[in-house]
């Protein structure tokens, strides 16, 4: 998800097909199959099958109507157990799922946070396998220690501590075995069934599920190469460096020659996750700093370099040994050109400091992206009826993310196409906006004057 905004894939407003264009479409898809890809069609839909979705939804719909809709709670435990028995791609797609405010029904999303929890690890004589074939070197000639037991484990890769023979420590990021195959696999399955989830009237016509597959299937190839998450890490942290002022703020460094599609060898950052500081007490920690310096940061990464980590859950937040604040994970990252972060400092500032809501709908529309006609009155006033109640509270009281999911709901309404990495800030910003609440309640984003020069 890297590409420029004009030519990154929306999914809040494709171009609808007619019903006879869309069967025509999903029999195509349906005939391309092979018995490989029907067998695990097959799986799939005995798996949703056997926990209970298709009873589940006799009274709802997996993607409602329009956001707000409800859907049983029911469904959306058997959505998640689902994915969990289905394996990565449809663990990336339920945390897909869980961190895309305004696009799904809120109990869904909220069943899927739970699928941001580490998963069990791969054996360490696979993990040593795929580090030697990917390096075509033993593991004792290029780490003069490696530990066996991984630090942490998550759906496409795991993490081992480990030390280079020159003396520094290091994580290496490893690929899970035979993950681009699987991936590849359920990519292709899920465009199908997002083709016949289309079908099914207002459900295709307001949340365009093969838009939605696609944006996930770029965002995921590109999250599997690892020499992707290498050049990213190095122009975020350029880009940090160039000013100067971000002297608590810590980025990885790849390891020169160190690093390939399924191999990824960083140095190592010591410390504890937000997650974790969160769970065991914020004593000691100047957390409110250092959410702060983050925070600065990032929205720095935005508004004026217009390349932002995309993934800032929190266990991919740090706090360091030495009192600073760590980004990790940069598989996930947005890129947004100068028009783009105009439009977004001309919404954020007609809502926030004027009520302006007919300065918020000129700029959805300068996106020069609705699928058809539209009202800018009717866009005006659906925007003050969704945010008007939230900007009415103390300017400090006021949630960044609450705010862009409302503007989401509105464009999605209006089949406004918004571009994905728009999507991905609203994403960020609830997270910083629950961390502030959980470790730094005395924090308020909009109240920290600095964010305001950017």
């Amino acid at each position: 998800m890297t590409a420029p905004v004009t030519e990154s894939p929306d999914i809040l407003g494709e171009s609808l097909l007619d019903p006879e264009h869309r069967s025509a479409v999903l029999e195509q898809q349906i005939g391309s199959i092979s018995p490989v890809d029907l067998a695990r069609l097959t799986t799939i839909l005995a798996t949703f099958g056997r926990h209970g979705l298709n009873i589940a939804l006799r009274n709802g719909a997996f993607v409602a109507a329009s956001p707000q809709d409800r859907v049983p709670r029911a469904a959306a435990v058997a959505i998640r157990r689902s994915f969990v028995d289905l394996g990565p791609a449809f663990l990336k797609l339920g945390q897909f799922i869980a961190s895309s405010p305004g696009l799904f029904p809120e109990v869904v999303s909220d069943e899927c946070r739970k699928l941001l929890e580490d998963v069990p690890p791969e054996p360490a004589e696979k993990i040593r396998d795929v580090i030697e074939r990917s390096f075509d070197a033993p593991i004792d000639a290029l780490f003069d220690e490696f530990d066996n037991e991984p630090v942490a484990a998550a759906s496409i890769a795991q993490v081992h501590q480990a030390r280079l023979h020159d003396g520094r420590k290091v994580a290496v990021k490893i690929r899970r075995p035979r993950l681009g195959v699987r991936i590849e696999q359920d990519l292709r399955l899920l465009k199908v069934l997002a083709f016949g989830l289309q079908r099914a009237g207002a459900i295709g016509q307001a949340a365009n599920p093969p838009a939605i597959v696609k944006d996930f299937a770029s965002t995921l190839r590109t999250e599997i190469d690892f020499n992707n998450e290498a050049a990213h890490m190095i122009e975020f942290g350029r880009n940090l460096r160039s000013n100067g002022r971000h002297d608590r703020v810590v980025v990885p460094e790849a390891i020169e020659g160190m690093y390939n599609e399924r191999v990824l060898v960083m140095t190592f950052i010591e410390g504890r996750s937000v997650a974790e500081i969160a769970a065991a007490g914020t004593e000691g920690y100047d957390v409110e700093g250092l959410l702060r310096a983050g925070v600065r940061a990032w929205f720095e990464s935005v508004f004026v370099h217009g390349f932002f980590h995309g993934d800032v859950h929190a266990g991919n937040l740090f706090i360091t040994d030495d009192d600073k604040v760590a980004f990790l994970d940069f598989g996930i990252m947005g890129r947004l050109d100068e028009r783009i972060r105009h439009v977004m400092q001309s919404t954020i500032w007609a809502l926030l400091s004027r009520s302006d809501f007919s300065g918020v709908a000129d700029a959805l529309l300068q996106l020069n992206a609705a699928s058809g006609p539209i009202d800018p009155r009717v866009v005006m006033a659906d925007v003050e009826a969704l945010a008007g109640p939230i900007i009415e509270q103390p300017l400090a009281e006021i949630s960044y993310g609450e705010v862009f999911s409302q503007l989401i709901q509105v464009a999605t309404k209006h089949k406004i196409r918004m571009p994905a990495e728009l999507v991905l800030v609203a994403k960020q910003l609830v997270y910083f906006e629950r961390y502030a609440k959980d470790v730094a309640p005395d924090y308020k984003i909009l109240s920290d004057t600095e964010l305001w020069r950017l």
